[in-house]
């Protein structure tokens, strides 16, 4: 396969030479892959920014419930914020777009938009994505859904509040509550609009992934960070379409009348005629996406650290075909154990217990990885950069994260805690946190090739140690006020004299939220001053082996000038005794007598 690939790229060679393309070719509808993962990348920040801003408005509504604020007047205007205090129905809805928007748009389009097509034809060797027109067009796609959920915001209901999961019946019944109206039909056209982005780009992925490595690339000399990308695009491109399904049958319970998810229901003593659909239904098909989507989120942050790890260790990564399988094994696992989002929902016992054995299970490849990440460190020459940080700051977050969810995976356990903070405090560190740490890891590692700059590393450093000690300052009291009892996405606590005690662990998530947005200020202004300020990169800054470090600093349509590189070994060739160098690039060939990993 590698040698066809070879030829059907060389057949391409004339595309390497640089030709002249007008300001919309080049900047709008690229159907270069680097410009597609700055276009990703951008509208990932901008998206996360407006999630930042809703989590403080209802993060000051949590800590001071009913006292007025010019912050939440200022965003949120006298309809929603009436002398400053955040609206009930309102509160609903920023909890249920910052969570839409984290999980889809940011962690899901933004991680894996932004490196599965930066790095891939140049990690791989290849002169673009099999297909420039469809990755253009999962970019606008994801773009399209972008501005609609956005829009969503300024309807008169305002925009979806049954939460980003979007339950029935408050999502089914237009007449529920203000956020069920034209914000609800609007939320779901958005994710329509993102399902149809996601499957494009993943195809495009895998198709690329399969056909057009280099001459020599086999799949066992592949980076980590391909193999996490590659068995992403998979599990999108087999758990999207459930989660489309779902989102269809909803519309169609909306607008047509039909009963798919609605039975016996009652609105302000009147009964309505839906008889026979039942809203487990539609937690089946949601979490037949939703669990998937969790692995969407945190493998390609997996990839990206192990690459950054090893890196910066200078050391081989450690069990690199047990990453593979651990990364296989995650991949399969995840499809059968989204039933432990559902352990009160009344079901069978027995079924419970499969889904438990099947979730404690997954903590094994999981446990492999982090294994092999701390033996990677273990003893290394080891530079901290900002990346590094990152990454290693990944590894401690889904240590922590992941310790919670052996408690969530329990059904018997699990009864107790379900639906409370404790759950906002597992899922927020081990999906939330570790995936946003590797997408800042990748970020801070890649920059130079995304833009041919270097970003301020002092300003890095502080970038991260006032978001790692943040992030562990908001999420891990919540692990306590969830222990208390206390549900989610309650408007205020004060009716409720048993939750006195956690009003105090409130402000201080609170506090701790405000100063982590602030050092988000500190990451926008190093990345967009770096771009346009930032001291020129050397081609290689890190001294890494991959190929994407043989392009040009310059970018070029079709990466490398002249003909494809021929790969001749892993890619992780560090520190390997009798080199002159503490790195080997995987084009250097071996020596006589030299053995491959």
């Amino acid at each position: 396969m590698g040698a066809t690939a070879h030829v059907h790229a060389a057949g391409h060679e004339h595309e390497a030479h640089h030709h002249e393309e007008s300001f919309v070719s080049k900047y709008i509808f690229s159907h270069d892959h680097k410009m597609i993962s700055k276009q990703f990348l951008v509208t990932a920040i901008v998206m996360a920014w407006v999630a930042v801003i809703m989590s403080l408005l209802f993060r000051l509504q949590l800590a001071w419930p009913g006292e007025g604020f010019a912050f939440s007047k200022f965003f949120l205007g006298e309809k929603w914020a009436p002398g400053g205090v955040l609206d009930p129905n309102m509160y609903l809805a920023l909890v249920t777009i910052h969570g839409t928007i984290m999980v889809f748009f940011v962690l899901t389009g933004g991680l894996s938009g932004t490196f599965a097509n930066l790095l891939i034809p140049l990690q791989l060797g290849a002169r673009d994505m099999a297909s420039g027109f469809i990755n253009m067009l999962s970019y606008w796609f994801f773009f399209l859904s972008s501005v609609v959920m956005l829009a969503s915001l300024f309807v008169e209901g305002g925009p979806a509040s049954a939460g980003w999961t979007v339950y029935p019946p408050l999502s089914a019944l237009p007449q529920a509550m203000p956020g069920s109206g034209a914000g609800m039909t609007l939320w779901l056209v958005s994710m329509t609009l993102f399902i149809a982005s996601s499957l494009m780009g993943g195809l495009n992925y895998v198709a690329t992934v399969l056909n057009l490595r280099t001459k020599g690339m086999k799949m066992t000399r592949m980076p980590l960070t391909m193999w996490a990308i590659f068995l992403t695009a998979v599990i999108g491109i087999l758990s999207f379409p459930v989660l489309l399904s779902a989102a269809l049958l909803l519309l169609l319970d909306r607008s047509l009348g039909t009963s798919f998810y609605l039975s016996d229901i009652y609105i302000a003593g009147e009964a309505l005629d839906n008889t026979g659909g039942s809203p487990i239904l539609f937690q089946h098909l949601f979490w037949f996406l939703g669990h998937p989507e969790v692995y969407i989120v945190i493998l390609p942050a997996f990839g990206i650290t192990s690459e950054i790890i090893s890196t910066n260790a200078r050391k081989p990564i450690f069990g690199y075909r047990a990453m593979i399988g651990s990364l296989i094994a995650i991949a399969f696992l995840s499809f059968i154990v989204w039933g432990h989002h559902m352990f009160v929902t009344g079901m069978n016992p027995f079924l419970g217990s499969v889904f438990v054995f099947t979730t404690l299970l997954i903590a094994i490849p999981s446990a492999v990885k982090v294994f092999n990440y701390i033996t990677t460190l273990w003893r290394g020459n080891i530079v901290f950069t900002p990346a590094m940080l990152f990454s290693t700051g990944l590894v401690a977050t889904f240590i922590a994260g992941g310790l919670t969810g052996i408690i969530l995976a329990d059904s018997a356990l699990d009864i107790n805690i379900h639906d409370t903070y404790f759950v906002i405090a597992h899922f927020h560190i081990v999906m939330g946190m570790s995936a946003i740490f590797g997408m800042f890891a990748g970020i801070y590692h890649w920059f130079p090739k995304m833009y041919g700059k270097m970003m301020n590393t002092k300003l890095g450093y502080a970038h991260f140690w006032i978001t790692f000690v943040c992030a562990f300052g908001v999420f891990f009291p919540m692990h306590f006020i969830g222990l208390a009892g206390a549900p989610r996405r309650y408007y205020s606590y004060s009716e409720f004299p048993m939750f006195d005690g956690v009003v105090d662990l409130n402000i201080l998530v609170t506090v701790f939220a405000i100063i982590g947005a602030l050092a988000q200020v500190i990451f926008t202004y190093n990345f967009f001053y770096s771009v346009w300020r930032g001291p020129k990169a050397v081609q290689n800054p890190w001294k890494s082996n991959t190929l994407e470090w043989t392009t040009p600093v310059e970018h070029l349509h079709g990466n490398w000038p002249g003909p494809l590189p021929v790969v001749y070994r892993w890619p992780y060739d560090y520190s390997k005794p009798g080199k002159a160098e503490d790195w080997v690039s995987q084009i250097t060939p071996l020596e006589h007598g030299e053995e491959e990993h």
